[in-house]
């Protein structure tokens, strides 16, 4: 019971939340997401004591503290995303709805991120992934909506096949689907090498990485902006966490074939992401480039092969969960009131919105990584890890796309603050609940930098 707490967690409440649903008896939107708030805050207290480690269903699913972290992670950035969409669900007639595919999705994620076998690891991948092309239709008025959830669910099919091509290969040449067993049994066959790209292509279809990144910004642009956010953060997260347990653990025997496809894979990542943000004005296909330059920084990290190249990924992670959340929260506000998504519309909107216009200018400034922000801490621990392999070119266009991407982060903070607009976005009368979750987004952005410890025990239980 207690090495599946997550997952029976999760199952409990979406239950729960059925029943209220077809009870019926919660006649109010905003009672529902009040306890549906609560419910999540309370898996949030729970995901943090009572951990156990072990195995099940014969290694199947297994759990240890980093994987109970790495759930923790998601489950936090979840119960934010829950808060800021409060606004947007409060007069929607399918709030109940909404929840339950999240969480069901964000279920998903925690089997994928326990799985030892690639069955586990696979069924983990399409729970998590169908409901979410179901969540980017959720404006089901809006054409772009609906726009998105095709595109959503036709890539993702796409990678899932290449993906599973992959797994079948493996199987096909080790004759298991057990990780621990499989590891051993890894050669030089051309086969398997060929196996391992087709892996590692999905892998990098799921991530946004270039140049499989062409579904995201019309993705995130049609999904309402509180998916979006899902998309970003919490998606994009779990398969970093499996990504680096596939990598670390099943693949490490070709350590100098995935450093070198990561290697031009960051480039790519890296620099498109970075020159295509400077080009968009719709702030949600600017969040998507700028997202998948940070995928181009996380992979950085990882090329290093090292338990700190692993570490620092993991704390940028909870870096990015604060700071883009806290940037979403402030999108997602802006669009449920007034329906603008365009950097142009947010000219002068410090003028009535003085506490939005900090938050966005803070949890922005944390994504350029201009210190003292968390995410100046988060981007010296990657760029540190990825220094380990004494590639020093990389690590300087790296570091250079770090500057570029000052000018298109500080060209919104310069409209919200320095460009004048006649007729300026008006005073926002967000929710109480709303405004909690920017005060925690603001909150994680400048303190968890500072908060040396919480990378010194990742490095910890990922070094054992």
């Amino acid at each position: 019971m207690q090495i599946m707490k997550s997952e029976m967690m999760l199952t409990a409440i979406i239950f729960l939340l059925l029943f209220l649903k077809v009870w019926d008896g919660i006649k109010s939107n905003a009672a529902f997401l009040n306890i549906t708030n609560f419910l999540l805050f309370l898996n949030v207290v729970v995901g943090f004591f009572g951990n156990a480690e072990g195995e099940l269903f014969s290694g199947m699913f297994h759990t240890n503290a980093t994987l109970f972290l790495e759930k923790n992670i998601l489950n936090i950035g979840t119960f934010i995303i829950s808060l800021q969409a409060f606004d947007w669900l409060k007069d929607h007639k399918h709030a109940p709805e909404f929840y339950i595919l999240l969480l069901c999705t964000l279920l998903g994620m925690d089997f994928m991120i326990s799985s030892g076998n690639f069955l586990m690891f696979y069924l983990g991948l399409e729970l998590s992934t169908i409901p979410l092309a179901a969540l980017c239709n959720y404006d089901l008025q809006k054409s772009k909506s609906s726009e998105s959830a095709v595109k959503m669910i036709l890539s993702s099919a796409f990678a899932s096949c290449i993906l599973l091509f992959g797994i079948s290969m493996l199987y096909g040449t080790t004759g298991t689907l057990n990780f621990k067993e499989m590891a051993p049994l890894l050669g030089s066959s051309k086969l398997q090498v060929m196996a391992f790209i087709f892996a590692f292509t999905g892998f990098a279809f799921k991530l946004s990485a270039v140049p499989f990144h062409l579904w995201t910004a019309d993705v995130y642009e049609g999904a309402p902006a509180p998916v979006t956010a899902y998309l970003s953060v919490i998606s994009k997260g779990s398969i970093v966490f499996i990504f680096i347990t596939t990598l670390f653990q099943l693949f490490q025997g070709y350590s100098g074939t995935w450093y070198n496809m990561l290697y031009l894979t960051i480039l790519l990542t890296i620099t498109i992401g970075n020159l295509f943000a400077i080009r968009q004005n719709n702030i949600k296909r600017f969040l998507a480039f700028s997202s998948i330059a940070q995928v181009g920084y996380i992979l950085l990290g990882i090329s290093s092969g090292s338990v700190m190249g692993a570490s620092s990924a993991i704390f940028f992670l909870v870096v990015y969960t604060f700071s883009n959340l806290g940037a979403f929260g402030v999108v997602s506000l802006v669009s449920a009131k007034t329906g603008k998504e365009n950097i142009s519309d947010y000219k002068g909107f410090y003028k009535n919105n003085k506490f939005e216009s900090w938050v966005m200018a803070i949890c922005l400034f944390s994504l350029g990584g201009i210190p003292p922000t968390a995410g100046f801490f988060g981007k010296m621990f990657l760029v540190t890890a990825g220094a380990l392999k004494g590639d020093y070119l990389l690590i300087s266009i790296a570091v250079m796309n770090m500057v570029i991407s000052l000018f298109y982060y500080l060209k919104v903070v310069k409209a919200i603050f320095m460009d004048e607009n006649e007729e300026p976005i008006e005073q926002l009368s967000g929710s109480r609940t709303g405004r909690m979750a920017l005060v925690i987004c603001i909150t994680g952005a400048v303190t968890v930098g500072f908060a040396s410890g919480l990378f010194e025990y990742i490095n910890t239980i990922m070094g054992k």
